[in-house]
């Protein structure tokens, strides 16, 4: 730990990393929790969360959250996926959006603008500021990112424990021509790519940055190694998925965990249901449906990454050494989520 310590507020609770190798030699009971690792990103991932949480209520339920969004505005450390998580799993999410708080002001937002301050395509409202403002600081005191969220989430009480991906900055960047001069190239934040150009600009590719330096944070890879499955939400395969499959040692761990590893489509007959995924599955060379995203994860008995597929009712798939089930991916409510988690779950076998 460096710097000083942050002043957090009043009945905020904080744990320290617990030591890996202490936790590795403990033996679970037998009659312990049903133990679920779900590797999630942006609103649909937050929506799949509420389901998993809805069907297993008593089990431990973990939620590996993609950081790839993650960036400084004003001066303040903005986490996207772990914030809409957050506010989505405790009841303060703006449910029209799907991001941000609920009776949401921009008071903030409009003083900013008067003082031409930059960037003035990324809005930030009074309440969500709040969040932002608490992060930073204690960031800047010298908590890791994933003691923060915990402390965070100490007031949300969000039923499943959000962890971060990784502690380590590891941000996705996107490679475009310039607008006012298409002959040069340059990387600009994926914040910027999708708020400000709306993904309309000539695009080459993503790349994470700090990918290589950075490390899972304390407990990820166990987490994953002693669940009795793993759940990939039907997030965006690029810059969610693919974010935080970017980390090294994530990888490695799907595919040696005992547990199996079913992931779910994030498009429905060829198209995303929200989201870019289909710009981005574009950028990358990989058509937008069911099949080809399976493809492009792989088979784990092969060197993929996938045990079983969930596919929507309509869409057709097959995928060798993958068990593709075909049932309703519309989250309509939690219910129906819930009935998505069942099945994936069943694939792996695990009964609620």
């Amino acid at each position: 730990m460096t710097g000083e310590q942050a002043d957090i507020p009043p009945g905020t609770a904080v744990s320290r990393p617990h030591d890996t190798a202490a936790d590795s030699s403990e033996t679970a009971p037998p009659d312990r929790k049903t133990s679920v690792a779900v590797l999630v990103g942006g609103v649909g991932g937050a929506r799949f969360l509420q389901g998993v949480r809805a069907l297993l209520p008593d089990a431990e339920i973990t939620a590996i959250v993609n950081v790839g969004d993650d960036v400084w505005m004003h001066g303040l450390r903005i986490c996207p996926d772990l914030d809409t998580c957050m506010y989505t799993l405790g009841g303060g999410i703006d449910t029209e959006r799907g991001w941000g708080r609920a009776g949401e002001t921009w008071h903030a937002k409009e003083e900013l603008a008067k003082y031409h301050a930059q960037p003035d395509w990324f809005g930030l409202g009074d309440r969500d500021i709040a969040t932002h403002l608490v992060r930073t600081e204690m960031l800047r005191a010298g908590y890791p990112l994933s003691a923060v969220t915990e402390a965070l989430c100490n007031r949300w009480q969000p039923g499943v424990r959000l962890v971060p991906v990784t502690d380590d900055r590891c941000e996705t960047h996107v490679i475009i021509s310039e607008p006012d001069n298409p002959g040069e190239r340059r990387a600009i934040h994926f914040e910027e790519w999708w708020v400000r150009y709306r993904a309309s600009v000539e695009t080459h590719g993503f790349v994470t940055i700090g990918a290589e330096q950075a490390t899972p944070a304390p407990n990820v890879t166990e987490i994953i190694d002693r669940a009795d499955a793993v759940l990939m939400a039907p997030s965006n395969p690029v810059v969610s998925i693919g974010s935080i499959l970017a980390v090294p040692g994530i990888r490695g761990a799907l595919r040696t965990t005992s547990a199996k590893v079913v992931g779910l489509s994030p498009v429905i007959d060829g198209k995303p249901l929200r989201g870019m995924a289909d710009e981005c599955l574009t950028v990358i060379g990989v058509e937008t449906s069911a099949e080809a995203i399976a493809r492009h994860y792989g088979a784990r008995s092969e060197t993929g990454i996938l045990d079983g597929w969930l596919i929507h009712s309509t869409d057709t798939a097959q995928v060798p050494g993958v068990e593709v089930r075909s049932v309703p991916l519309l989250m309509t409510d939690p219910a129906a989520t819930a009935e998505m988690a069942r099945e994936a779950l069943d694939i792996a076998g695990v009964k609620p």
